[in-house]
């Protein structure tokens, strides 16, 4: 009884057989009262209402009525009736000003208007001379006749309701073993996620509902294998990472302490600065980590646009010089100031124009801009971007350039590849303060990043 199909089913046939039983009973009782209505308008329009016409038209008059309705079969009417036909419907005769002249129920001295809307006009010349009132009698009265023919209908509508039972039970399981049966599919795969198996998909039909459940279940295996698939690979990429500056480490300070090296500064400053290459991978992972989170605390105020770029030309300025790369800038004058945490704003332009000086070749060229701008959503704001001469990008490299650990260089070099996770931390500082970056190159044309950040 707990299994949803047979709950349905239940239900289906508990709804039909309530159906049929209002509709059986329901036509029971218009079948009845039809059937009274019918063998009183048969037995009055075709024995009384002929009868009290001639008898106005021989007298002129309702005067001596009574014999009329004697001779009419019924209980001390005369001859004719059968005690198993069962009691006749009682009559009232009025004239045509409503002074009753005959009545069998021994009620009325009058009628009233609405009864004679309700009676049969008894017309003579095309005159109403008369209204006949008919009362019907009641169920209890009925004859032998009525009764086995009543008990006819009454067992007909039984077995009818007994064969439409069965069958509502057998359809009604089937359907709903047809309803319920995505949803057992759906249980036998969430329970093999569960148990780890992420590659498992569930087919898409039935209802509308259903499918929509289906569909956001496969969405969310999907999502969960992507999901698992990243994580392996960034265990996979951390490891690397950690693999090189710790064997660099290992490896000098097991030759230091062979004697292969002699235990000089310069050969301690090699193995200090792997551990500083260590220490900012953790601080990346760890900055990566909290922007992932959504844990980024920020600082958000007015950042003068101008300020900010001017302020980044001048530290980078010396470092493209000894490149002789030229680095310069272009701002526009309604380059309104931006409402940004100042710290992370400048991590990512200053993270941009690394990237651009090592990519950049010697005699190369470095421009950073910022315009006017407005949001996807509408809101103004301002762009900044930051344009160089290098080799630039190519579309398969451009959908995986913020992706984490990712590098340019096939050879995943770190003199030129850093750690990778620059521009994934590029992206999720811009777009926890509501804005957006991207990058546009052409192969042998240059790369340019941009981020937009919104205004107050």
């Amino acid at each position: 009884m707990r299994k949803l199909w047979v709950r349905l089913g239940l239900a289906f046939a508990l709804v039909a057989l309530l159906a049929i039983a209002a509709v059986g009973l329901l036509a029971n009782y218009q079948l009845t009262a039809g059937f009274h209505r019918y063998v009183v308008s048969n037995q009055v329009n075709k024995l009384l209402l002929p009868a009290l016409t001639l008898h106005y038209q021989e007298h002129d008059s309702w005067q001596g009525v009574e014999a009329v309705f004697q001779r009419l079969p019924g209980p001390q009417r005369g001859k004719g009736y059968s005690q198993g036909a069962g009691h006749p419907p009682q009559y009232t005769l009025a004239d045509a000003s409503g002074n009753v002249v005959y009545d069998e129920t021994g009620q009325y001295q009058t009628i009233s208007v609405t009864q004679k809307r309700r009676a049969i006009p008894i017309v003579v010349d095309d005159k109403t001379v008369g209204y006949l009132l008919v009362t019907s009698p009641s169920a209890e009265n009925q004859g032998r006749a009525e009764e086995a023919f009543f008990d006819l209908i009454a067992q007909s509508l039984l077995w009818a309701g007994i064969v439409a039972a069965v069958l509502a039970l057998i359809v009604g399981m089937a359907m709903a073993r047809h309803l319920s049966a995505p949803l057992a599919h759906l249980a036998t795969a969430a329970r093999a996620l569960s148990r780890g198996d992420l590659s498992q998909r569930v087919p898409v039909g039935g209802s509308e509902e259903i499918s929509e459940v289906m569909a956001a279940f496969n969405e969310m295996a999907q999502e969960l294998e992507r999901s698992e698939a990243l994580r392996q690979q960034m265990v996979a990429d951390i490891a690397h990472e950690l693999r090189t500056p710790l064997s660099v480490i290992q490896g000098n300070l097991q030759a230091l302490l062979d004697g292969v090296y002699p235990l000089t500064k310069e050969e301690i400053a090699h193995v200090y600065d792997e551990t500083l290459t260590l220490a900012r991978l953790v601080n990346d992972l760890r900055a990566l980590t909290q922007a992932e989170a959504g844990q980024l605390s920020l600082n958000l105020g007015d950042i003068d646009t101008h300020a900010l770029v001017q302020q980044a030309v001048t530290i980078f300025q010396e470092s493209a010089r000894e490149k002789q790369i030229q680095l310069s800038a272009e701002i526009a004058p309604d380059a309104a100031s931006i409402w940004a945490d100042a710290d992370r704003v400048r991590q990512v332009l200053y993270n941009l124009l690394a990237n651009a000086l090592k990519h950049t070749p010697k005699g190369g060229s470095i421009r950073i801009t910022a315009t006017p701008a407005t949001l996807p959503d509408g809101r103004p704001g301002v762009k900044v971007t930051v344009e160089d001469t290098g080799p630039g990008l190519t579309p398969e490299e451009q959908r995986h350039v913020f992706d984490r650990f990712w590098r340019a260089d096939a050879s995943r070099s770190r003199d030129k590849g850093g750690s990778g996770l620059g521009l994934t931390i590029a992206r999720h500082l811009i777009e926890a303060q509501g804005g957006q970056i991207g990058v546009k190159s052409e192969p042998g044309q240059g790369a340019r990043f941009w981020f937009v950040l919104p205004r107050r």
